[in-house]
């Protein structure tokens, strides 16, 4: 009888500890904002200084990352926060900010590509610099109207002129295909022109390695990871989207595309415990939260399937950011992330993972795009389904995609 009672006082503590209420939706996406810039200041700040290379620790297993981990860091934290600049600034308490760091974000994209700068970073030592030229353009295709249109004309031209020279790199047969399928849509859209071979050989290898239910390989091969959802879905959608924008015919494929993204999206919410902890798989897990992109993505697109409400997403990323950003030591004593999922792990970082790429994080924030009046930020808190089924609530049948 005894065990009996104890069995019942545990679970019943454990029920209240996971189902404690969540704070309002308007202070979720305050903590949200606050998180989002606790990751991006440091190198907004640094760069827009010219100080990002004096300043920002390099922690790695190999000295060469300190070759292109500056531009890590800032096409991939550029990249995250983009559609919260797309929203422009105004005399909010949050457009103000906005206001502050999309000066920020120009000053650095001026010191960034200028040849004679302090922080002019390298776009064309290794085979690196050409992914993370991909987030930087990527960056601009998502917030062109704070991102580009504002900038001077050399600063323009600096930028198209350090894409270019990412040509050089020959990309690796995976997903890398989509990286110099980025850089040319972003030539596409800001120059008018692209090499679209390059692009339309990444479109027909992907296409070619769907593997079904929503999944691609990374190349020819199934991986156990979240690769769909740190680069493949995404820069796909983006991709097809500026090319469809610059009037070329692809919203077959774009249809088909999105109905997939769509489907790993639905998984991926499935995935978030109800606690906020996720499955630790496959490699480069040191970028946290930024494993989610795609379902930030898919909510900032306003396509969650009928079955996913906007809200119950942002109640379990708001628990899995809030679990990851205050794990003791994410960040250093100046505010730099540190390798790790929860708190410092280093032996979590991959040879080629170093600080900068760490920032790859800062794309779980795409839905900060959506406005704070958006069901997403505005409507009541929601279990999201992995918390409906463990607490015994009704849930819908999930079905795999079929095409």
């Amino acid at each position: 009888m005894k065990k009996l009672f104890t069995l019942l006082l545990l679970t019943l503590i454990s029920q209240k500890f996971y189902a404690q209420q969540l704070p309002a939706p308007e202070k979720q996406r305050s903590y949200m904002v606050k998180a989002m810039l606790q990751i991006a200041d440091p190198v907004l700040q640094a760069l827009s200084k010219n100080e990002l290379k004096q300043t920002m620790p390099v922690e790695a297993k190999s000295p060469n990352n300190a070759k292109w981990t500056h531009l890590e860091a800032f096409g991939r934290t550029l990249a995250g926060i983009a559609p919260w600049f797309a929203l422009g600034a105004d005399d909010s308490s949050e457009g103000k900010l906005r206001a502050k760091y999309i000066q920020l974000a120009q000053l650095s994209l001026k010191n960034a590509t200028d040849e004679n700068a302090k922080d002019y970073l390298n776009f064309t030592d290794g085979g690196q610099p050409l992914v993370d030229a991909a987030f930087l353009a990527q960056a601009l295709l998502r917030a062109p109207d704070q991102l580009w249109k504002p900038l001077d004309k050399q600063t323009q031209a600096n930028i198209i002129k350090a894409l270019k020279t990412t040509r050089k790199i020959k990309p690796y047969y995976n997903n890398w295909l989509l990286f110099s399928a980025t850089v040319e849509a972003a030539l596409l859209k800001f120059e008018g022109s692209c090499d679209l071979m390059r692009v339309d050989y990444a479109i027909k290898e992907h296409l070619n390695w769907y593997k079904g239910d929503g999944v691609y390989g990374d190349g020819p091969d199934f991986h156990w990871d979240y690769y769909n959802s740190f680069v493949i879905h995404p820069m796909f959608l983006d991709v097809l989207q500026t090319l469809i924008g610059a009037g070329i015919k692809e919203q077959e494929t774009y249809a088909k595309e999105l109905k997939r993204a769509v489907r790993y999206a639905e998984v991926q919410e499935r995935l978030i415990a109800p606690d906020g902890t996720y499955p630790v798989i496959g490699r480069s897990m040191a970028y946290r939260f930024g494993a989610f992109q795609l379902l930030s993505q898919i909510a900032l697109m306003k396509a969650l399937p009928k079955n996913v409400l906007p809200q119950q997403v942002r109640c379990a990323l708001y628990t899995m950011v809030k679990n990851q950003i205050e794990a003791p030591n994410t960040f250093d004593k100046n505010g730099w992330l540190t390798i790790g999922v929860y708190g410092h792990q280093p032996e979590l970082g991959e040879t080629y993972i170093s600080t900068g790429s760490l920032y790859l994080c800062s794309e779980v924030f795409l839905v900060l795009g959506l406005p704070n009046t958006d069901d997403f930020w505005a409507a009541p808190n929601a279990n999201w389904t992995s918390r409906k089924v463990w607490f015994g609530e009704s849930i819908a049948i999930d079905k795999a995609l079929k095409d």
